[in-house]
């Protein structure tokens, strides 16, 4: 009797994507760590620094576009590779600047919107692989994942870039994300491949169960990365994708409260210490974390006991409105403690939709998911640039309490944009 292989070449492919999706977070945020020494070393002040920041989310917003493009044209495997070794020549640049270098704030500036543009590629090439590779009965959990590599690499970088920088100095720091991404990269490119019938590594039973969930390419037998042209004007015409971008516009202003002002927050206005600031800033990552894997699991047994409409939509709708009831709560508690831990709360609940809109993106998109993600993507991207700035003023002129409750009313919003989506409707099947 002949002995049946079986693999799981997707799965190990997926953790990748988890790591690059961690190391993504580590290069973006790693200059918010450094960002008072460097601001002593370039004399730059915080509105100056404010700018550099903001440099890269508009780099990576504008070319969300052009890195969709590329995934569904060249494949997730080489765009990814490009990418990543992008990132880390990027941010070894940002090591190397001299200390009096003139014109050191355009240098950074143009370093970190380079940065930006690169890691544009993460995600909608990621969903590309999805697309190609994931069944979708394991979608949600995959890239539940895959994502949950955002708060495993936004939690992660604080202690420990921070002990690189106070042992050997903030360029210490930027040499080691760098090194980091190089490793990464080259172990996508030595053991991914764009479609699961090139990979070597894949038995005919994992292909087998792979083509079978497949089930946008199930008439389609070409599956080369550029043989298929983009639906442009399918996925132009669906109302759902302006409804997904504005949820996930949501998203980012409510993910980005938390990336760039948790910290300050936990520190000014509830009064912890530095120590304690630092351990109540890394709940809301570890929630994040946690909870992506807990609603891709959830999305993926709800969409097969009740379908694509329950699992995903109406999962993404309850958790975007408990996010809003975590963030108006949390703001108004008394205890400190309480608070951080509600708000925490708040990040976990919004994360639990985090999965859907990429699973969504491929139910919805199948072949063209690169591209149709990274719209949405961009939604979220503007989303986050609009908290950098936004969030600040609102609490300088009417408090915290308000800034939350703007994040909330955002939440509220997506919640509903939800109830106009269907991905049981393919692009497709129309």
């Amino acid at each position: 009797m002949a002995v049946v292989r079986r693999t799981r070449v997707r799965f190990f492919l997926a953790f990748w994507l988890f790591v690059l999706s961690g190391v993504a977070f580590l290069d973006r945020t790693n200059i918010s760590i450094a960002g008072l020494q460097i601001s002593r070393e370039y004399g730059l002040g915080n509105q100056r620094l404010g700018w550099i920041f903001s440099a890269f989310l508009i780099g990576y917003a504008g070319f969300q576009l052009p890195a969709g493009i590329l995934a569904a044209r060249f494949g997730p495997r080489r765009v990814l590779t490009i990418g990543v070794f992008w990132w880390g020549i990027a941010t070894a640049l940002t090591a190397i600047l001299p200390s009096n270098i003139p014109h050191a704030v355009m240098l950074l500036i143009g370093v970190r919107f380079v940065l930006g543009a690169g890691e544009a590629v993460i995600y909608p090439a990621a969903n590309q692989f999805v697309a190609r590779w994931v069944p979708q009965q394991e979608r949600g959990f995959i890239n539940g994942l895959i994502f949950a590599g955002v708060g495993a690499g936004s939690g992660l970088t604080p202690p420990l870039l921070t002990w690189i920088i106070l042992g050997q100095g903030w360029r210490a720091a930027f040499w080691f994300s760098a090194a980091i991404g190089f490793f990464a990269g080259a172990v996508w490119w030595i053991f991914a491949r764009d479609t699961p019938e090139e990979h070597p590594g894949v038995s005919r039973a994992e292909l087998k169960e792979i083509r079978a969930g497949l089930t946008l390419y199930s008439t389609d037998s070409d599956v080369s990365p550029g043989s298929r042209k983009i639906s442009w004007k399918a996925i132009f015409a669906r109302k759902d994708l302006a409804a997904l971008m504005a949820g996930y516009f949501s998203f980012g202003y409510i993910a980005w409260v938390f990336f760039s002002w948790f910290f300050l927050y936990m520190a000014q206005v509830r009064g912890f210490d530095l120590k304690s600031s630092a351990r109540y800033a890394m709940l809301p990552f570890l929630c994040m974390t946690i909870f992506s894997l807990v609603g891709g699991a959830l999305s993926d047994r709800l969409t097969l006991s009740h379908g694509l409409r329950v699992g995903r939509c109406y999962l993404a709708a309850v958790s975007l409105f408990l996010t809003a009831i975590f963030l108006v709560l949390g703001s108004q508690v008394r205890s400190p403690q309480l608070a951080g831990l509600i708000l925490a709360g708040g990040a976990g609940a919004l994360y639990l939709s985090q999965s859907t809109f990429w699973s969504v993106s491929v139910d919805i998109a199948g072949r063209s998911s690169g591209v149709f993600s990274s719209l949405v993507n961009m939604g979220g991207q503007i989303g986050g640039a609009l908290t950098a700035s936004l969030t600040p003023w609102i609490a300088q002129r009417f408090g915290w309490t308000t800034s939350f409750a703007v994040a909330a009313a955002m939440a509220v919003m997506g919640s509903l944009c939800w109830l106009v989506v269907h991905p049981e409707r393919a692009l497709e099947q129309e």
